[in-house]
């Protein structure tokens, strides 16, 4: 099983990142799916999961209206768009697959 993260990186306050998170080696359509993240000195939290079929969306409080999660089963591929980043965003994103295999992380900094 390969997860792959990429898309991170520095932003300003208001900006906006797309994350991806390439999988392979197992039946990716049939997993739901998390982006989690974790900022220095906390503990790693959910921010979005979305179902095998793409239908169902869940999001933390924190970014509902600014964050969007998707996915496209024939690329085995999630995304998580982000606009209107803030400060509070910066951290590592890890891609979950169904809370059995995670990715190494992206980074995501939100300065000016």
């Amino acid at each position: 099983v390969q997860v792959v993260e990429s898309g991170g990186g520095l932003v300003q306050p208001g900006g906006s990142l797309r994350l991806s998170c390439a999988t392979s080696g197992f039946s990716f359509s049939s997993k739901f799916m998390s982006w989690y993240r974790q900022a220095p000195g906390k503990d790693r939290e959910l921010v979005s999961r979305i179902s095998s079929d793409g239908g169902v969306a869940n999001y933390a409080d924190s970014v509902k209206g600014r964050f969007t999660i998707s996915r496209d089963n024939a690329k085995k591929t999630v995304y998580l768009q982000m606009n209107a980043l803030k400060s509070d965003d910066t951290a590592v994103y890890y891609c979950n697959v169904a809370q059995v295999y995670w990715g190494q992380g992206t980074q995501v900094t939100v300065s000016s």
